[in-house]
């Protein structure tokens, strides 16, 4: 089993008034030339957890942190204009919720980081702000969930 140190938390990009199936994130990520889908997890608008990888495969999720790490990736992000927004549903939450405890317990020293979290911090202060976001994935503050 590889060494995981980091769980790291997506959106799909999509619209909250369209569904994006897992067979959808698969053919879009097939697309991109990746072998499948690269998330180990995917959250539905309803909160049923797919797994989409094992998390003893290497993700495509997370360039330069893939070889350490587990994504997990919701259904949504996006309003109906297309705009970066917080979409997730209550199920979605309380799934996400339960899917990162589990994983916590196995993995207890990775941190939980949005994808956002991982840009470059480009100032160079410690910290990676609003400015230096490379995109703005998961579209809501990782950091201040009850994980």
């Amino acid at each position: 089993m590889r060494k995981i140190d980091l769980i790291v938390i997506h959106c799909s990009a999509t619209r909250e008034d369209r569904p994006f199936t897992e067979h959808d994130l698969d053919t879009a990520h097939r697309l991109r030339g990746f072998d499948g889908i690269g998330y180990h997890f995917y959250v539905r608008r309803n909160g049923d957890i797919k797994s989409t990888r094992t998390v003893e495969r290497v993700g495509a999720h997370a360039r330069g942190y893939n070889a350490h790490s587990i994504g997990i990736c919701y259904e949504g992000g996006l309003d109906s204009h297309g705009l970066a927004k917080d979409t997730r549903t209550e199920w979605q939450r309380h799934s996400l919720r339960v899917l990162v405890r589990a994983l916590k317990m196995d993995y207890p020293e990775a941190r939980v980081v949005g994808h956002r979290d991982l840009s470059p911090d480009v100032n160079g202060n410690g910290e990676v702000e609003p400015m230096e976001w490379t995109k703005e994935c998961p579209c809501f503050e990782v950091e201040r969930e009850g994980w």
